[in-house]
């Protein structure tokens, strides 16, 4: 035992020193460990429920910092405040009649429709506290978007903000008589009959709440909330999260006991998991410049697909603050994180991190939208450098619960026979690499790869080449058709930066210098903003759908003229060309 225990204590070093990496890939498996630990182990038995972990750490220091609203007079609740708010929505909860019969009990999926604001937290925790499941849902969904996301988790009640009861007045109905599901409004009133304000009930519970008496689930793999994919697409679907979820997502960035920053979406898996502080994500033009721009406690930043460019200009401006990157998917099994600070990078790839979060990439046929397979009929690992397809392996430890009401749409996702008989993975659908030094980068979306004269063209590639380029702030890239031609044509629809105009012959000159000319946007568009989903992911889908035609498009288009070495005005002239094929792109 003592000579092996030496070599290794001689050959930690060593490895350290050959694998700089090592390092914090051995302290992130640490961290993993403790979290799984604190949370009922490995197996799945013994589990702590989020709300008494929450109401035990209220309890050691009550005085603390919890939830702050944006601004700069934005209003702090602490943790004890935060834990008497969830006891008196969870004892106003507790009992309440159901349409099928009963009181809403452990198992029970409970829509949960409010903004982002405290009462969106106190409304989790308190459903949570009873072994209810909540259902996130976007404050931005319409009536009839609402109700199929309601009826796809098997909701059989809505809790939903007095402000945005508007929402549901139209299918209220609908809700009531066809549905089964009841409607409780944070709000005192008066609303339609069989509608019940809260108000009152909240403002006459009890406020006390002990770990102790909180729901417990038996198995870390039980659904504990549904979360709704972001609707890239143009239609939503619901995904259960398991109570181990939070495990993996706890060890990649929490340093100690922070304070989360409201901003932005609260109902995306980012920040459901999220701890420490979450900076930035509101959806609004950056803020010009300012000498006490590094005058800031902001210790911690969580992106989701930073740009290597955004992160360094992000430090450049508020100084040396730590960047955790990570990426996701609601319904997804596998989590990334890069917690080196590598600019650019989603997460890790080492043998270390896949003990805690197995997966693999495989090559991937944008033609056929299918994975490559050799003769035997196996999936392929890709070499250093080359995009392919992000599949995790469904264990018991890492489950894929499929979406909620949609059977074969999570069939759809189910990869057989990947390495060896009788495995079974889940496909991502999004493209990645993984470097030397085993990084891993963000390429594209499988569904966003276009082919064009014979060649597959990765949008994400494009867009960061014309980010680079000093007139442009923002970018997103898609395929358009474009009748008589086979395959998609490149368009870029843009947002100047400030104080800028689009220069076609200096843009012409850049692209040339940087990617291949099937590569080159043979259309553009400018735009005051780009549209983005509720968890900041660009709608590329309507823009695709939209095309190129002036008639119909009210911002400025442009085409690429390859002859005279620029990007002209695009305009119903211009698009006639195109469809009679007098003008060549």
């Amino acid at each position: 035992m003592w000579p092996l225990l030496c070599a290794l204590a001689l050959l930690l070093p060593a490895l350290l020193l050959l694998r700089p990496r090592l390092r914090a890939d051995l302290a992130f498996l640490a961290r993993a460990a403790r979290c799984r630990g604190r949370a009922g182990g490995w197996g799945g038995r013994g589990a702590r429920s989020l709300p008494a972990r929450f109401l035990r750490a209220a309890r050691a220091f009550p005085a603390r910092p919890f939830l702050r609203a944006p601004g700069g007079g934005g209003a702090t609740e602490t943790y004890g405040g935060g834990a008497r708010a969830a006891a008196r929505a969870a004892n106003a909860l507790r009992g309440l009649p159901l349409a099928r019969g009963g009181a809403l009990g452990p198992g029970d999926t409970v829509g949960l429709l409010v903004r982002n604001e405290p009462r969106f937290v106190w409304g989790w925790l308190g459903l949570a506290a009873l072994g209810a499941r909540p259902a996130f849902l976007g404050s931005a969904l319409r009536p009839p978007a609402l109700r199929h996301c309601l009826r796809a988790c098997g909701a059989c009640a809505l809790l939903v903000a007095d402000d945005l009861f508007a929402s549901v007045a139209p299918i209220l109905p609908l809700l009531q008589q066809e549905d089964g599901i009841v409607v409780w409004v944070l709000g005192s009133g008066p609303y339609p009959p069989g509608v019940l304000a809260l108000q009152g009930l909240l403002d006459a519970a009890s406020d006390q709440l002990e770990p102790e008496d909180v729901w417990e689930p038996q198995d870390m793999n039980e659904t504990c909330l549904y979360i709704f994919t972001s609707g890239t697409t143009g239609c939503v679907y619901g995904s259960g999260c398991v109570y181990g979820s939070g495990c993996i997502y706890g060890s990649g960035c929490v340093y100690g006991s922070g304070c989360v920053y409201g901003s932005g979406c609260i109902y995306g898996s980012g920040c459901v998991y999220g701890s420490g502080c979450i900076y930035g994500a509101a959806l609004t033009p950056p803020a010009p410049q300012r000498p006490d721009d590094r005058t800031h406690s902001v210790r911690l930043a969580v992106g989701s697909g930073l740009s290597a460019g955004v992160w360094r200009r992000f430090l450049q401006r508020f100084g040396p603050i730590r960047i955790v990157e990570t990426y996701g998917q609601s319904e997804g099994s596998v989590s990334l994180f890069n917690y080196t600070g590598t600019p650019g990078a989603v997460g890790r790839g080492s043998f270390i991190y896949k003990l805690v979060s197995p997966f693999d990439i495989i090559r991937y046929d944008v033609t056929t939208g299918a994975p490559v397979r050799d003769a035997r009929g196996r999936c392929i690992r890709v070499g250093p450098g080359e995009p392919g397809l992000l599949v995790a392996p469904i264990t018991p430890r890492s489950p894929f619960l499929g979406y909620a009401g949609s059977r074969e749409l999570s069939e759809q996702r189910i990869l057989r026979g990947v390495f060896s008989d009788g495995d079974t993975y889940v496909s991502t659908g999004d493209l990645m690499e993984m470097d030397q030094e085993q990084f891993v980068r963000f390429r594209d979306r499988t569904g966003d790869t276009y082919r064009w004269k014979g060649e597959n063209v990765a949008t994400t590639e494009v867009a960061e080449v014309l980010l680079a380029h000093e007139a442009l702030q923002e970018a997103t890239v898609y395929g358009v058709t474009v009748p008589g031609h086979e395959g998609r044509a490149g368009m870029a629809a843009l947002v100047l930066s400030p104080g800028c105009s689009l220069d076609g012959s200096t843009l012409f000159q850049h692209l040339e210098q940087l990617l291949p000319p099937y590569a080159w946007p043979r259309f553009l568009r400018l735009q005051e903003h780009l549209e983005m989903t509720d968890t900041f992911k660009q709608q590329k889908v309507r823009l695709a759908q939209e095309g190129f035609d002036p008639k119909s498009i009210p911002d400025p288009l442009f085409l690429l003229d390859q002859s005279a070495r620029t990007y002209v005005p695009l305009g119903p002239e211009q698009w006639d060309g195109v469809l009679d094929g007098s003008i060549r792109i």
